[in-house]
């Protein structure tokens, strides 16, 4: 597959996956019931497959290994807190402040992934 193209389905899939979460969190807050629409509970996992599935194939594209590549590995560790933030924020948190706080959390963490994913430096301000 064309390099440019797994970039922009990947780059979309990020914003699509952000812009789900973003929403998903102000319904939190707002207490409203379409959190529980079914669309809103399978869209975001299908979207994010198609991040993942490119995110792989865009390191293979371009040879990129995440043990000799530390941008590469700290995106891959702050997608790991990522998740579990979220699954926190959106799933088992166990009090409305938890979950909203794992949110901000989650998202704090998401924009460090971009920062990392832009700069090519697991240390922001380092390019």
């Amino acid at each position: 597959m064309d390099y440019a193209l797994l970039k922009m389905i990947h780059v979309g899939s990020v914003i699509l996956s952000f812009s789900l979460f973003f929403l998903r969190g102000i319904w939190l807050i707002q207490g409203s019931q379409n959190l529980h629409q079914r669309w809103v509970r399978i869209l975001p996992h299908i979207n994010d497959t198609l991040l993942l599935i490119s995110a792989i194939l865009l390191a293979i594209a371009i040879q990129q290994n995440p043990f000799e590549h530390a941008w590469l590995a700290a995106k891959i560790s702050g997608l790991l807190v990522y998740i579990g933030l979220g699954m926190v924020a959106m799933r088992f948190g166990k009090t409305r402040k938890a979950r909203i706080t794992s949110w901000i959390a989650a998202l704090c963490v998401f924009a460090y992934i971009a920062l990392v994913a832009l700069t090519k430096s697991p240390v922001l301000g380092i390019g």
